[in-house]
């Protein structure tokens, strides 16, 4: 898959594909209806597939302090474009100049002159251009003049409700890892490089890669039984994770702890990639670092549980 970051990097290779326009946050399922869609159209037309994305997203960019927590990061969100079969991402930066940007100039500008865009995917509630005056009605009509062709994608319903990245962060919130994986497709992941830490756990007889996140996450915080990708090549290692700010030491930066069962090499460098499964508990404060030890134990025997339950076909916990 290719990234194209910015206007400034199309060429005319670019130009003439089928497309679709979003942050496509968490990559769910009604965003992969949309790129299956895509791709049967671009297997007729002999075109590629492209998805435009904005970094930052606009509501991050117009109010960063009220903008939901990302389900996904970039980069998270380029590897599940790849898996999904996606030939291009063009990466626009929002800022000023895109955000005041007439909706009839983006279309020229961006769709007509840039890409050649020959077929549109939109969603049902798709708004563009200065102070979101663009919509599916004048997109259509540009399409005309223009010569590509504007589909509305119909939403996707799971259990009588709209599959949206808003739904999955309030089953994230809540702990509801299995409604979150049945909207995704697929359990919700996270992912970073391990970088060094105070080496509490270590004193205490839990090892844990530590991976700092840069953006509040949207998982509530608490322990998990995760299952972790990147430590080990090519094999998913059981694990239990904490998430969140370490009150018990006075921690102010949100962490996620992972300790793998039964893993003792040096991770520090590496890129983990976290699944998470099961969620055990709420993060709490304990009155001393013995009852924290104690609950860590308690933890780690949930999770050894919950991954043999797993294995022998019977586990309850999802």
């Amino acid at each position: 898959m290719e990234l194209i970051r910015g206007l400034h990097n199309l060429r005319a290779r670019h130009r003439r594909c089928v497309m679709t326009i979003g942050n496509y946050d968490g990559m769910h399922l009604g965003h992969r209806a949309v790129i299956e869609d895509l791709q049967t159209r671009a297997g007729a037309d002999g075109l590629p597939v492209l998805v435009m994305v904005f970094e930052p997203t606009p509501r991050e960019f117009f109010a960063p302090d009220k903008a939901p927590p990302r389900l996904s990061s970039l980069r998270e969100k380029l590897e599940d474009m790849a898996a999904c079969g996606v030939d291009r991402v063009l990466c626009l930066r929002f800022d000023r100049r895109l955000a005041n940007m007439p909706p009839w100039e983006f279309i020229r500008r961006i769709l007509a002159d840039g890409l050649d865009a020959r077929f549109v995917a939109v969603g049902d509630d798709f708004r563009f251009g200065r102070n979101r005056e663009g919509d599916f009605e004048m997109l259509k009509e540009a399409g005309h003049e223009y010569g590509f062709t504007v589909h509305r994608h119909e939403s996707v319903i799971r259990d009588g409700e709209r599959v949206s990245s808003t739904r999955i962060r309030q089953a994230l919130a809540g702990g509801d890892l299995a409604a979150a994986e049945s909207l995704l497709g697929r359990p919700y992941r996270m992912s970073a490089r391990v970088s060094g830490g105070q080496r509490l756990g270590r004193q205490l007889g839990f090892p844990t890669a530590n991976l700092r996140m840069r953006r509040p996450p949207a998982p509530r915080y608490g322990v998990y039984a995760v299952s972790v990708r990147g430590a080990a090549e090519d094999v998913s290692l059981p694990a239990v994770a904490s998430l969140g700010v370490r009150p018990t030491v006075d921690g102010k930066d949100c962490l996620l702890e992972v300790h793998l069962l039964d893993f003792k090499q040096d991770l520090y460098g590496r890129r983990l990639d976290v699944q998470f499964l099961h969620f055990l508990r709420d993060e709490v404060h304990f009155p001393s670092i013995d009852a924290l030890r104690y609950q860590m134990e308690h933890d780690l025997e949930e999770t050894r549980a919950f991954f043999a339950g797993q294995r022998s076909g019977t586990a309850t916990y999802r």
